[in-house]
């Protein structure tokens, strides 16, 4: 019998390569996503919700509970990056963000336990490399992702006893529509989106950014139990050695 995974923001760059890599690897897919699209490419069986929205996990995690019985993996990827300085940050904004990127992930596991106890499954929480060193102009976004990285251990502590193991994955720059909306910021030199990614890319260890598809190895990594068998409440850092170098190097 195949294992189940729901992955929420499924649809966009992150989600739909973690979707398409846990198919290969032989699981079954559950999707969710806001945006009303066709199902996407690697999903078995795609939901459409706002899994923020306070009465949605219940529809979902009982529409799972209903057609597939069971569920061993949950992937919290929802999320949303607004880029605005501190002072231009509306209160609008700050909650908006907030609400995607850390009550999504409060809202779905509350719903979704009972199935992952019963599997002795696996959380993975897709935070950023900018819950532990940031830039200028997203400061919502890097609040709401250090956050989450705290909301993990506190759900490890408290899920390790049924055998439910929780981590997050820490993306760096990773070639998605949210970093090409991010680098206009203008943090980076270039005069078409190409250089900027190039530019972005250069400042890295490795001399460029990430592909969605590696951020999804590591997420299948840890969410899968024979992988990470004694994994718990940690963060996994891939960012291309970003975070490596000082800043004053």
């Amino acid at each position: 019998m195949k294992r189940v995974v729901l992955i929420t923001g499924a649809a966009g760059g992150i989600g739909n390569a973690t979707a398409r890599v846990f198919s290969k690897a032989g699981w079954r897919v559950v999707g969710v996503d806001c945006r009303n699209v066709k199902k996407p490419v690697g999903v078995d069986r795609f939901i459409c919700g706002d899994i923020s929205d306070p009465d949605m996990p219940k529809y979902i995690f009982d529409e799972v509970t209903k057609k597939e019985g069971r569920l061993n993996s949950l992937v919290n990827n929802a999320g949303l990056q607004i880029c605005k300085p501190i002072l231009k940050t509306t209160t609008e904004d700050w909650d908006a963000t907030m609400v995607s990127n850390v009550r999504s992930a409060f809202l779905a596991v509350r719903q979704a336990y009972p199935m992952l106890k019963k599997a002795k499954g696996s959380i993975v929480n897709v935070s950023s490399v900018h819950a532990v060193a940031t830039s200028p102009g997203v400061a919502a976004y890097a609040a709401s992702k250090g956050a989450l990285l705290a909301l993990t251990r506190a759900m490890a502590l408290e899920f390790g006893r049924d055998g439910v193991r929780v981590n997050a994955i820490l993306p760096g720059a990773v070639e998605t529509p949210m970093l090409h909306a991010g680098l206009s910021r203008g943090h980076i030199k270039g005069s078409s989106l190409d250089e900027l990614v190039r530019g972005l890319g250069n400042k890295h260890v490795l001399g460029r950014v990430g592909q969605p598809e590696e951020i999804a190895q590591a997420i299948l990594f840890l969410a899968d139990n024979n992988l990470s068998s004694f994994m718990t409440g940690q963060a996994v850092i891939v960012d291309g050695g970003a975070t490596a170098r000082l800043s004053t190097e």
